[in-house]
């Protein structure tokens, strides 16, 4: 059964004190709105929607090369809910389940994705939160489980009790949902908040009112599921994008003498039994042969290295 996408992408940059939508800030090499769309498609998501408001046109434009998107404008920002009710449309069109993830969250991973699109049907669920356990829940909503350990609610910090707020569970706000379920849901979203907006968190607790299954999956890592407002946490996921890489490297054969005085992108290639020098930094989708020796402070923007070259300060 195939999947649709939809990506939260109409916010402004007002946290992060920019006239580029946020979505477009760059994470290694890319907008950040570029890792949550490839995390989609390795998952197996053929087609995606992505919600566009502030600056429509820049995200469009920078998105225009992808053929598996849709854009849906929220010309007015009302809310997580009203962003998803501006998809009615394709979600009338789509047979099957629905991820709805934010455009600001790049560290996403497929293989959680592909959990949270099994668990929706394993479970015969019509709504599947994803959700990740940490002791730093401050701000974050918590996912509130009854006796028997099923889901009962989403409660935010500013409602919840003492007892709720010690809760470690937290909402990621990423959710599978059956398509016809959450179009129905929408119907049911009211603007009676503290912001006056239509909250997406909102229904799941409408689908559970109304006899449905609602399933929180703890399968997200909470590093997986970090969201940027600052430029502090953009910082914060390319640092983890690069360390992964490094990670991944190693244990594939390159040899990297200094780990943490070392840059390299997602997108670089390196061949087994190379040796990455001290604070080089490379980028871009540069292709390092094998038995190399790069650095130290060798800086490779998209290019190509042949086996067994020797690159120094550059």
């Amino acid at each position: 059964m195939s999947a649709l996408g939809i990506v939260l992408a109409a916010g402004k940059s007002t946290r992060m004190k920019s006239a580029l939508p946020k979505v477009l800030h760059d994470v290694c090499g890319r907008p950040m709105i570029e890792h949550v769309l490839d995390a989609l498609r390795r998952a197996g998501v053929e087609k995606t929607v992505v919600v566009v408001g502030h600056r429509a046109d820049l995200v469009q434009g920078a998105l225009s090369k992808r053929r598996d998107l849709e854009f849906a404008l929220q010309e007015e920002q009302k809310g997580t809910g009203h962003a998803v009710m501006m998809c009615r449309e394709q979600l009338a069109r789509h047979d099957g389940p629905v991820l709805v993830l934010a455009g600001d969250t790049p560290l996403l991973k497929s293989e959680t994705l592909q959990q949270m699109l099994a668990a929706i049907e394993n479970d015969h669920a019509a709504c599947v939160i994803g959700t990740a356990m940490t002791a730093a829940n401050q701000g974050l909503g918590r996912i509130v489980r009854g006796a028997n350990n099923d889901f009962e609610r989403i409660v935010e910090e500013k409602d919840a009790t003492a007892e709720q707020k010690a809760i470690q569970e937290i909402n990621t706000g990423c959710y599978t949902f059956d398509a016809a379920k959450l179009l129905a849901s929408l119907e049911h979203l009211k603007t009676d908040n503290a912001q006056g907006e239509y909250y997406l968190t909102d229904c799941p607790r409408h689908l559970l009112a109304g006899g449905e299954k609602v399933v929180a999956a703890p399968v997200f890592d909470i590093i997986e599921a970090m969201g940027v407002n600052t430029r502090v946490q953009l910082a914060e996921v390319s640092r983890q994008l690069v360390q992964e890489t490094l990670q991944r490297l190693m244990v594939s054969g390159v040899t990297i003498v200094s780990p943490e005085n070392t840059w390299i992108e997602p997108q670089v290639e390196i061949g087994r039994d190379t040796v990455i020098h001290p604070f080089c930094y490379l980028t871009g989708h540069t292709r390092i042969g094998e038995a190399c020796e790069i650095g130290p402070y060798a800086q490779l923007a998209n290019q190509e290295i042949p086996d067994a070259s020797v690159i120094r300060a550059g």
